[in-house]
């Protein structure tokens, strides 16, 4: 009966985040419409300086009602980078627009030098992924932007918290977005936000009106997302006890009570119901708890990095002193083998993006996406294998992983 190292079931959630979501789960009279909505929109309007912080059900939802606030024409190219989430290109397909994969550099992000080589007049915007918490090169991006007109949008879905020169990601371009999802920096399961720059004032008003027409998910929606704290403080606190935990999740899922972080529909590049619609209040309730723990959350996390920096031998890393590391990425080129042997061994360690586009399954043809055009990023598909950094792993199950993966150098290097 313990917690085991477990990358993406609600790593974040402890005592606090369990007793919200058991509080409220017969409360549905709080679920839609309250107080914590303005709130949590607050929080982020103060934490970046900005006049327009709006809520959404998901950071696809908050993607999504940014480009339409750009009022882009219909057949207008988005760059992003390959080595990315499904919900980013088809949050572009869905307002009409086509998105156009670039490389990425050493730092898992947007490389402006295969960029230069497919900006055409077509080219209206650019999407910036800040990967795993480490920000991208922002100068030169920010530089290609200006001198091509393009909009920058930043994704922030990884790093909440990291900064840039001393300044925070996502106050660096026009836009940005962020994620609440189970295994983000901090979470509601699902959720997330939109930020204009005050100087487009146009936009920002499009934003708040998108919003303000949309409704809210359904109670069965909202009420999956309330039992997915609930039923993985049970699967985690039972996962190695006779199996006990692992029939729970399935059961569960089975039965519906969990919902999928992306839908079956969105590998093919088609839009479900439930997005875009507004934040509930019972989630900004769940992610309020976790925002007032950003610093800590955010602190432990760079610390565990600091430890697999020092401690790891034969890896080389790209390191970066303001990066938050939501996950720390390895390149390894056995890495399918590695997370099995190490699941076996009880511990469950990451795979993004083991596919180019995730997740598995997901259609790269009808994304756009063209096999060969982004080679670094479909290198680092092959070999990433993500370590975990989350605000519950222990020192003693940091230790774990950095002898385990210690041992799997030594292994191939012999």
């Amino acid at each position: 009966m313990f917690r085991p190292i477990h990358i993406g079931l609600s790593p974040n959630t402890a005592r606090e985040d369990y007793l919200v979501a058991l509080k409220t789960v017969c409360q549905p009279w709080m679920w839609k419409k309250g107080i914590t909505i303005t709130k949590v929109e607050s929080w982020f309007k103060d934490y970046f300086h900005t006049e327009t912080a709006v809520s959404f059900n998901a950071g696809r939802s908050a993607l999504l009602a940014i480009l339409n606030s750009l009022e882009l024409e219909k057949g207008s190219e988005v760059f992003m980078q390959a080595f990315t989430c499904v919900a980013v290109p088809n949050a572009v397909i869905w307002t009409g627009a086509h998105p156009v994969f670039v490389d990425i550099d050493s730092s898992l992000n947007f490389d402006v030098t295969d960029a230069l080589k497919k900006v055409t007049s077509k080219t209206k915007a650019v999407i910036v992924q800040h990967t795993f918490g480490v920000p991208a090169d922002m100068d030169k991006i920010i530089h290609f932007c200006n001198k091509h007109n393009l909009v920058l949008i930043e994704d922030c879905a990884h790093s909440l918290g990291a900064t840039h020169k001393g300044k925070l990601v996502g106050t660096l371009g026009d836009a940005s977005f962020f994620s609440f999802g189970r295994d983000k920096v901090v979470s509601s399961v699902f959720g997330g936000m939109a930020i204009i720059n005050s100087k487009f004032k146009i936009q920002s008003s499009k934003l708040k009106e998108y919003q303000k027409n949309l409704k809210y998910p359904s109670y069965f929606w909202i009420f999956q997302q309330l039992m997915h704290p609930l039923i993985s403080f049970v699967v985690l606190h039972t996962y190695n006890f006779f199996q006990s935990g692992k029939i729970i999740l399935f059961v569960a899922q089975k039965l519906r009570l969990l919902s999928l972080p992306v839908y079956p529909q969105e590998k093919r590049t088609k839009q479900p119901p439930d997005f875009p619609k507004k934040y509930p209040n019972v989630l900004a309730m769940l992610l309020l708890v976790q925002l007032n723990k950003l610093a800590e959350f955010n602190l432990h996390r760079k610390e565990i990095a600091a430890s697999y920096f020092k401690e790891i031998k034969g890896a080389h890393l790209h390191k970066e002193s303001e990066a938050i590391y939501l996950r720390f990425n390895l390149l390894m080129k056995n890495a399918d083998q590695v997370r099995f042997s190490a699941k076996q061994k009880g511990m469950i360690l990451g795979n993004w993006y083991a596919n180019l586009i995730d997740p598995q399954g997901s259609d790269g043809d009808k994304l756009g996406y063209v096999w060969g055009s982004c080679p670094k990023a479909e290198k680092a598909a092959r070999e990433c294998i993500n370590l975990p950094t989350y605000p519950t792993l222990t020192t003693t199950q940091s230790k774990q992983i950095i002898q385990f993966i210690n041992n799997i150098y030594a292994t191939t290097s012999n």
